[in-house]
């Protein structure tokens, strides 16, 4: 099955991951975090990569003097949800609550994890209540 050109690659995630952890960097700055004891060829691996992501909209280059100094655009938030909701397309039928429901069921939650679950649903049904008001 071919990707759609907006697909993100498990390499081009890496460096996404780099600027959100991170922020703006150079592609020096990429290199060092993913390829600790970078070549020239993981260099320009990394410059392909930010080219790509560019491409895509989901990186954004800014000239500092004679550097490149790029940031993302695209929010993890946004990629995970966009993430949770083909997965949710192809494993259940499109229904979110079925997929979370799965997930909350698998995996073990904290505390810490399950009071922020009830904070959001809380809060996501004051702010449809002030919805529905209006």
């Amino acid at each position: 099955m071919a990707r759609t050109p907006q697909d993100i690659t498990d390499r081009e995630l890496a460096v996404l991951q780099v600027l959100w952890d991170e922020g703006p960097s150079t592609i020096r700055r990429i290199t060092d975090a993913l390829y600790p004891s970078g070549s020239v060829a993981e260099y320009a691996t990394v410059q392909k990569l930010l080219d790509r992501l560019e491409a895509k909209g989901f990186v954004n280059r800014a000239r500092e003097g004679a550097i490149n100094v790029f940031s993302a655009i695209l929010r993890r938030e946004d990629l995970i949800g966009r993430r949770l909701r083909e997965m949710a397309e192809k494993l259940c039928g499109g229904s979110l609550t079925s997929l979370l429901t799965n997930l909350v069921r698998t995996q073990r939650l904290t505390a810490k994890e399950r009071q922020e679950l009830r904070t959001l649903i809380n809060e996501l049904d004051k702010s449809n209540q002030k919805q529905s008001r209006a």
